[in-house]
């Protein structure tokens, strides 16, 4: 059997690392597999590391259902800076002092609040197409359109851990959610902005970080070892699906 072969499928686990997209993610997979059916559910910013679900030949059907289920992320933001992009990609465009009366209490208080049902409007930094066009490839012109804002939920936004200007937070939410724009919301209602510094998915649906592999260590796997990590179709989506 060859790693084309046909029987090569299933929903494969990989923890993203920081600095590659999701798609770089997918090529340096179908180099190592040797196959082109391969996707993705769920596209993680080349910042942020963590939980990418990698669909191997056949899964690839389930991608839609794959993509829509809940995502959970550690995250770290930074209060008294707000950048363009809402992250630490982006350029610093405003910094201000963060008051010691804003405690752990009070974020956490806050990050209750944005709990629930609510809609988010996408950041122009985002892959998100207008016309055709991705909004980042506008936003690097200096270009701001209006976007149309999403529906979302927000199940869960704990405080971890605050050092001021930092601040751990663990958020689970719905498909679409930007886990930056939250962040950046979040310092805006607190006063001083803020902006994600670190972002790690530690959930998509069923698959968790504790089944991840690396993708370093699935570049220099042998194929059947890699086959012995997928998990069979049938055990990631419901049968009509697929």
């Amino acid at each position: 059997m060859t790693p084309s072969s046909p029987e090569l499928e299933g929903v494969l686990v990989v923890d993203k690392p920081q600095g590659c997209t999701s798609h770089d993610v997918v090529d340096r997979l179908r180099r190592v597999l040797k196959m082109k059916r391969i996707g993705h559910a769920g596209t993680l910013d080349p910042m942020a590391t963590g939980v990418l679900v990698i669909l191997v030949g056949k899964a690839t059907k389930a991608s839609q259902y794959l993509m829509s289920r809940d995502k959970s992320y550690d995250g770290t933001l930074r209060l008294g800076q707000v950048t363009d992009s809402q992250d630490a990609d982006g350029e610093i465009i405003e910094t201000n002092p963060v008051p010691e009366s804003i405690t752990a209490d009070i974020i956490a208080e806050a990050m209750r609040k944005m709990q629930g049902d609510q809609y988010q409007t996408p950041p122009m930094f985002s892959a998100k197409k207008i016309n055709g066009v991705p909004l980042y490839k506008m936003a690097r012109k200096g270009e701001e359109v209006a976007r149309e804002p999403r529906f979302i939920h927000i199940e869960k936004f704990d405080l971890l851990n605050y050092t001021a200007p930092d601040a751990l937070f663990r958020v689970s939410c719905s498909k679409g959610t930007y886990v930056r724009t939250l962040a950046h919301d979040l310092g805006r209602t607190l006063g001083p902005g803020s902006h994600l510094i670190a972002l790690r998915r530690i959930a998509s649906g069923e698959q968790t970080i504790e089944q991840s592999t690396t993708l370093s260590d699935l570049e220099t796997m042998p194929v059947a070892e890699i086959r012995n990590r997928l998990i069979p179709v049938w055990k990631a989506v419901p049968s009509h699906v697929l």
